[in-house]
């Protein structure tokens, strides 16, 4: 268990724990400087702080904490597998795409046994590449693609990330368990997961002062179910999900949970729990309809009847079946705006449910006649709004940003999953008197919750970061910021690599690239059936990974034709990535002499997991700016595509849409709160990336830089959600 929460510290903080040994000075210099220099190679380092502690301790400790770190940190940045492209020296010749399936057909030819079926299919005027032998299906080992590769240069551009200095190993878990537990924002599915370990540790320790997220509460109460301690609930609903936790099924309520029969204690804690809140307010009932059948699944497994002590419990399951009237909340919204009282449904909102009040004020306001209806809604806008959380504030200051209508306005769907789709926006604009009213409560709502630091330091190239709003708006790995971020990219090649290792039946994933111009047109792509074009090199098909495979895409900057980089990755056949053992996409940028093996991980820049539904994945695109620099912009989306057989070419329209919708989205960034802060009082001072504070500061930025005073607090992607007001 000491040596999960070690690896779950050092991959959601970049801190390593204080090792555990003798406070005496140890002999662990050498070792130390050792660990340094192996960490250097996959791109990290050492702290001055972090070295200074394992060179005071023992040798064996030193290894044992390097051997353990090295794990962890192979693993983040993708190294922990042997990637193996189809052609041996790639990105150098690669054959033209045709040249090279003559090739495989000629093969086919001179091989017996493949030489009668290669004939016939000929013969009907067709090939199938997969019946091949030699095609996609590695021809060397590693070991061989390894020794055809000069050694990698150095470059002072490679990517250098610290690992800092930690506190004791259960003070660091503790604090993450503190930090995902109360997070603002909701979490990904591989959070949600690390979480619930954390939370089995901590079940009877220390608790955040409130759980805001409902599917992080069923987590905790989980965990905290099955070890004896208390449920903290606070809708009937925290129940429901709670039993879907316990049958490991979708606390986000998004698909159908086939309960599981709960044991006899548990049984009783659930019906206990419904029957304490309902009460203690019968209103909570309203919350039944809406999960009308999932409570009625529920019910076949806990049997109320069986327990007459806890009779409000059972009052849930009679709404659930009808047999008792408790009208949701929608339902007297809906009806309140069939009647045509919008003020009437504004004010219940206000009063019941702040939160949704917020959620629906487009369509409030879009509903209200000009005059008293609309100012109604505004007022009861004001009224609630200091108890709407921070998130939902934020998130309807971004929705109302990009209400301008000006433009050729499109609508951007993003569900929980990072499935998206985009379609005119019909909707009539906000009356720019409205948005501005809007704009000037929620930026004073912010600028109240704010806590507002004496020193403020801030790298600029976080201003650009989205903020967490969702639960999926970054997949876990390194380097990966939120959809909708913006950082600038440096360097004369860009080189894609996706990972894949199937775990039942044959798997092949396609990665692709896509390039668009200024007008979202495709100019060409690179992909299987497009080897090499004058932009870069594709590093070939492999269509079976039973022990992993790896493809590249290889891009000199200076020469791509258009504005827009589109990496994907398809399921060509076989598993999906929700399906499969191990699936990731990351970029890598060179310079153009830097020579070495087709993935080094000092060059990696970004590495994220491929863990979504859907059968095509969408991390990230570039965009070339009016100056001619590259920027990345963050998708983070799955795409449903075909049960088999996507390609490139038959999505480059949808491709096109999505982006261009995308890119015209204007999400809220740091530098919306780091401005509010600033005109509050803090005083901000941005970061010249070399001269550090000699008080302490809060820091915002990419990354932690080495050497802040003691007693500054730091806000990086790793936690960035923190900056987000309650």
């Amino acid at each position: 268990m000491r040596h999960t929460l070690e690896r779950l510290v050092v991959r959601h903080t970049l801190r390593v724990p204080v090792p555990a040994g003798a406070d005496r000075p140890g002999q662990g210099g050498v070792a130390a400087r050792q660990f340094d220099v192996t960490l250097m190679s996959l791109g990290f380092k050492l702290s001055t702080g972090l070295l200074a502690e394992l060179s005071a301790r023992d040798e064996k400790t030193v290894l044992e904490t390097a051997a353990r770190t090295l794990e962890t940190v192979r693993e983040l940045v993708g190294d922990d597998v042997r990637h193996n492209p189809y052609f041996v020296d790639f990105p150098a010749n690669v054959p033209d795409t045709g040249a090279f399936w003559n090739e495989c057909v000629a093969l086919a030819l001179a091989d017996r046994e493949t030489r009668p079926g290669t004939l016939a299919r000929l013969r009907e005027g067709r090939i199938d590449l997969l019946t091949l032998p030699t095609y996609g299906r590695y021809r060397h080992t590693y070991e061989e693609m390894a020794a055809v590769h000069d050694e990698l240069i150095a470059s002072a551009r490679d990517r250098v990330t610290v690992l800092h200095l930690g506190a004791s190993l259960d003070e660091e878990a503790e604090a993450l368990y503190l930090a995902l537990a109360g997070s603002r924002a909701p979490l990904g599915e591989e959070h949600l997961g690390d979480l619930a370990v954390l939370a089995g540790h901590h079940a009877h320790g220390p608790q955040p002062a409130a759980l805001p997220v409902r599917e992080i509460r069923a987590v905790v109460n989980r965990a905290r179910l099955q070890a004896g301690a208390g449920l903290l609930l606070d809708t009937v609903t925290d129940v429901l999900r709670l039993a879907c936790a316990l049958s490991d099924g979708d606390v986000g309520l998004r698909e159908p949970t086939r309960f599981r029969a709960p044991s006899r204690p548990h049984r009783r804690a659930l019906l206990a729990g419904l029957d304490a809140l309902v009460a203690a307010d019968p209103a909570k009932l309203a919350d039944v309809p809406a999960r009308r059948e999932a409570w009625k699944r529920l019910g076949e497994r806990l049997h109320p009847h069986e327990y007459p002590q806890w009779p409000h419990a059972a009052e849930v399951f009679a709404v659930a079946r009808g047999e008792r009237r408790a009208p949701s909340l929608a339902r007297r919204v809906e009806r309140l705006l069939g009647e045509g009282d919008v003020t009437g449904a504004a004010g219940l909102l206000a009063a019941t449910a702040p939160g949704a009040l917020f959620r629906s004020l487009d369509r409030l306001l879009r509903t209200a006649a000009e005059g008293e209806q609309r100012e109604a809604v505004l007022a009861a806008a004001e009224r609630a709004a200091p108890r709407v959380s921070g998130r939902v504030v934020l998130s309807v200051r971004e929705h109302v940003r990009n209400r301008t209508g000006q433009g050729e306005s499109r609508r951007v769907f993003v569900n929980r999953s990072g499935g998206a789709w985009v379609t005119e926006d019909t909707r009539p604009p906000l009356p720019p008197a409205v948005r501005e009213r809007l704009v000037a409560v929620l930026d004073a709502e912010t600028r109240r919750r704010l806590t507002v630091p004496e020193r403020l330091l801030v790298d600029p190239d976080v201003l650009d970061v989205a903020l967490p709003l969702s639960g999926r708006a970054a997949a876990p790995g390194l380097g990966t910021l939120p959809r909708g971020s913006v950082s600038p990219v440096e360097g004369e090649l860009l080189r894609f690599f996706t990972y894949w290792k199937q775990s039942g039946r044959t798997t092949d994933h396609d990665l692709s690239a896509i390039l668009l111009d200024a007008d979202y047109d495709a100019v060409t792509w690179l992909s299987y059936t497009s080897l090499a074009t004058l932009e870069g090199a594709h590093s070939g098909d492999v269509v079976e990974a039973p022990d992993g495979a790896s493809e590249f895409i290889d891009l000199r900057l200076a020469g791509v034709r258009g504005s827009f980089i589109v990496p994907q990755v398809h399921v060509y056949a076989g598993e999906g990535f929700d399906r499969v053992e191990e699936s990731f996409f990351g970029f890598m940028l060179r310079d153009a002499d830097q020579k070495g093996r087709p993935f080094e991980p000092r060059t990696v820049r970004m590495k994220s997991d491929l863990r979504g539904p859907g059968r095509i994945a969408l991390p990230l695109a570039f965009q070339r700016d009016a100056e001619g620099r590259w920027q990345a912009r963050w998708l983070h989306l799955y795409l449903k595509g075909e049960p088999a057989e996507n390609r490139v070419e038959e999505n480059v329209v949808t491709f096109a849409v999505l982006v261009r919708g995308l890119v015209e989205r204007t999400p809220l960034t740091v530098r919306h709160l780091t401005d509010l802060m600033a005109g509050a009082g803090a005083r901000t001072t941005l970061w010249d990336g070399r001269t550090l504070p000699e008080e302490p500061v809060t820091f915002v930025g990419l990354a932690r830089p080495d050497g802040l005073p003691p007693g500054s607090l730091v806000i990086t992607p790793e936690n960035l959600r923190d900056l987000i007001p309650a």
